[in-house]
């Protein structure tokens, strides 16, 4: 583990390499899961402030979802999430070329919205969880992402260069910079743990 202010980093972050390939996996992990995308503190707000934004590209079922269940909901560990269609997947999924994506960030795109798109969505597949003081980030590795784990071995882009834009929107460029020296420090064996 690194810790870079009150974050801790698992190694993972620096080891694994992982790069989406929507070509592949069609976003299937917009679909796919148990509950809608975590939301950090403030993300539902900015969903409703933009949602007139963001419903034209959903589909009738998301706003029919939203519409009933609300622009969060608290899922069964209490955490703020999106809304599902019929419990599976995300409120706000739209489908294009075969390809699943958000109506959130395609707003954002076109800038319609000032929103980009939930972080936990943005930074996947890190996962971070907030403790009394301070936050570890992990790395998550989901089955249905092992294209996106062969496309990164490919390429040898490890997890936080693929992530660059959402840790830096989450952080900072500063933190970000740092993480990159530790990153440097690991690589060239200044920094060694005992494995």
């Amino acid at each position: 583990m690194i810790q870079i202010g009150d974050t801790i980093i698992s190694l993972d972050i620096f080891e694994k390499k992982f790069c989406c390939d929507l070509a592949v996996c069609k976003g299937i992990c917009c679909v796919d899961g148990d509950s809608g995308a975590p939301l950090e503190e403030g993300e539902a707000e900015q969903i409703r402030e933009n949602y007139e934004k963001i419903k034209p590209y959903m589909k009738p079922e998301g706003i029919a979802a939203v519409e009933e269940q609300g622009f969060s909901v608290v899922d069964i560990e209490g955490d703020t999430v999106t809304p599902l269609i019929d419990g599976r997947e995300c409120a706000y999924i739209i489908e294009e070329n075969g390809c699943s994506w958000c109506a959130i960030e395609k707003a954002w795109s076109r800038e319609e919205s000032s929103f980009r798109k939930p972080i936990s969505c943005h930074m996947y597949p890190i996962r971070v969880k907030q403790y009394q003081n301070y936050e570890a980030m992990n790395y998550d590795q989901w089955t249905i992402c092992a294209c996106a784990r062969l496309k990164g071995e490919q390429e040898g882009i490890p997890v936080y260069v693929f992530l660059k834009d959402a840790l830096i929107r989450k952080y900072g460029e500063e933190w970000y910079e740092q993480l990159c020296y530790a990153a440097r420090e690991i690589e060239t064996g200044k920094i060694k743990f005992g494995r």
